[in-house]
């Protein structure tokens, strides 16, 4: 059971840092994710409920952040993680 619940913690960290390094206005997809681990990870402590509302309130709240992410994706050069300095940004974050 501490093994599932350090490998949710990783997951957990790992997902933020593809947040916070994705430059593209889609990576506002990887909350949803990063949510469903934080669930679980409070679902295998105990707290059922608690895992509950964070999962129903965070995912009301992802969602406007997607829909503003979407519509600002209308930049025909969006920048991805090919781009070299935008790897560089991702190391700098590691």
């Amino acid at each position: 059971m501490i093994y599932f619940i350090l490998v949710l913690g990783l997951c957990f960290v790992l997902e933020g840092l593809v947040v916070a390094s994705n430059p593209s206005p889609y990576g506002a997809v990887g909350l949803v994710p990063s949510s469903v681990v934080d669930c679980g990870w409070l679902m295998s402590l105990g707290l059922s409920f608690v895992s509950l509302v964070l999962f129903i309130v965070s995912l009301g709240g992802m969602l406007v952040v997607f829909v503003y992410s979407v519509s600002l994706a209308a930049d025909p050069f969006l920048e991805t993680w090919g781009d070299w300095w935008v790897m560089g940004y991702g190391l700098g974050f590691v």
